[in-house]
């Protein structure tokens, strides 16, 4: 079976100003890399059909997502803060971003296809229950992962996060929720700096210091990420897949580069065929070094191809 590419025209309309770093290139540098390398050839592409509430209204409040609604521009911009801004486009694109996430899931445990990758924006991982943040306004991967757990019936799913950034928002959405273990490093200290503290039993969340290079993240996953996964045994593995931990981007201070990608990839291609059937979904994050993100992005798939 192949890897399911999914993406959608709206995640190329969402833009937050000419400035700003989370930016619709990035999604034209990854479809350019894996064309260049011939690797889109080997994938199947679908167009994502956007959430319905009731799948946003899993992971967030009810009044959130009516204040989102109520602050979209007809045009130009508004500021949820310095960094999240909303234009005309910018909810229909998270809208599609988030469903991207349930389409892929549906795919999976349909055996439509063998792991999917989200070539999606906005990005997800700092969206809290009520609070935009970071970039991100629906927690793309903590949809994805409500609706494997509800629709489908699932007892254990692994949400693994190597953005450089940490991603609060997932945990804070199933800190303390038995049915789902969480792995990420991150740097730190750094943005948000919202950690749960003391952290529940279910969130391996390394904070690790700038200038870490791969050798060392390599041996967290090694030692630290991978006994508490293979103890869990999950039933579906999803991907927070940042790239701005490369040493090239200059959001981070991080030292990672392709290859670290690529392995960590396999690592938990290798997990999944051992405990879940090979279940992957993997979602785009961060990554603003364009041409670092799109030879990351490019080796990080495919690995889940395993090509």
């Amino acid at each position: 079976m192949e890897t399911l590419y999914i993406t959608h025209p709206e995640c190329r309309l969402h833009e937050m100003g000419s400035w700003h770093p989370e930016c619709p290139a990035r999604l034209d540098a990854i479809n350019d890399r894996l064309l260049a390398s011939g690797l889109m050839g080997y994938l199947r592409e679908r167009e994502a059909v956007p959430a319905r509430d009731e799948d946003i209204l899993r992971v967030h409040g009810a009044g959130y997502l009516e204040c989102l609604r109520g602050k979209a521009p007809a045009d130009g911009y508004f500021p949820i803060d310095a960094d999240t801004i909303m234009n005309p486009h910018t909810l229909s694109a998270a809208m599609a971003a988030a469903g991207a996430g349930i389409m892929a899931v549906d795919a999976v445990m349909n055996q439509e296809c063998a792991n999917a990758f989200c070539a999606v924006r906005p990005p997800g991982h700092h969206a809290r229950p009520s609070q935009a943040m970071g970039f991100c306004f629906f927690n793309n991967v903590a949809v994805a992962m409500a609706h494997a757990l509800e629709t489908h019936g699932l007892h254990r799913v692994a949400v693994i996060d190597f953005d450089v950034h940490h991603g609060n928002g997932t945990e804070e959405m199933f800190g303390g929720d038995s049915r789902v273990l969480m792995c990420s490093f991150y740097q730190h200290p750094f943005f948000p700096n919202l950690r749960q503290d003391p952290p529940s039993d279910n969130m391996v969340n390394i904070p690790v210091d700038a200038y870490t290079k791969g050798d060392a993240l390599r041996m967290l996953v090694s030692d630290v990420w991978m006994p508490r996964l293979r103890a869990f045994r999950p039933e579906f593995v999803f991907i927070s897949a940042g790239f701005d931990a490369h040493r090239e981007d200059d959001m981070g201070q991080l030292g990672m580069v392709e290859q670290d990608y690529a392995w960590i990839t396999d690592q938990l291609v290798e997990l999944a065929d051992e405990t879940a059937q090979g279940r992957i979904v993997s979602f785009l994050e961060g990554g603003y070094s364009l041409s670092a993100l799109g030879r990351s992005a490019a080796v990080h798939i495919k690995s889940l191809a395993k090509l």
